[in-house]
């Protein structure tokens, strides 16, 4: 798996807002767990609900600062998020894990 382009294609399908093709990136019981929002979305209705309220409904267009691949399972990625919330503009993380060449785990947040 070529988690570089991974991330590539997951953050370009979430500025273009395809929820079926997002979520294609997900494995069926995956879990997104963001303490920003206080809580964890788990499996794919879960998730469709994260992306549809915080991506789409604030029109979150995401943008890479870095990547650090840490094996073949694990990626950290900072981000910049921008979008029609508060802010305006604000850092953020993830931290993936996979498994057969989809997201199984992630852990989301904000940095100030």
């Amino acid at each position: 798996m070529d988690i570089e382009r991974f991330i590539e294609e997951w953050i370009s399908v979430s500025n273009s807002y395809d929820t079926d093709q997002y979520l294609q990136f997900f494995t069926e019981t995956a879990v997104l767990d963001d303490p920003s929002v206080g809580r964890k979305f788990t499996g794919k209705q879960g998730i469709k609900e994260y992306f549809v309220n915080y991506f789409i409904g604030y029109q979150t267009q995401t943008r890479k600062v870095s990547l650090v691949v840490k094996d073949g399972r694990r990626a950290h990625l900072e981000v910049e998020f921008s979008g029609d919330f508060p802010e305006g503009r604000i850092g953020g993380t993830f931290d993936f894990e996979f498994i057969d060449g989809k997201i199984a785990f992630v852990s989301a947040d904000l940095i100030s």
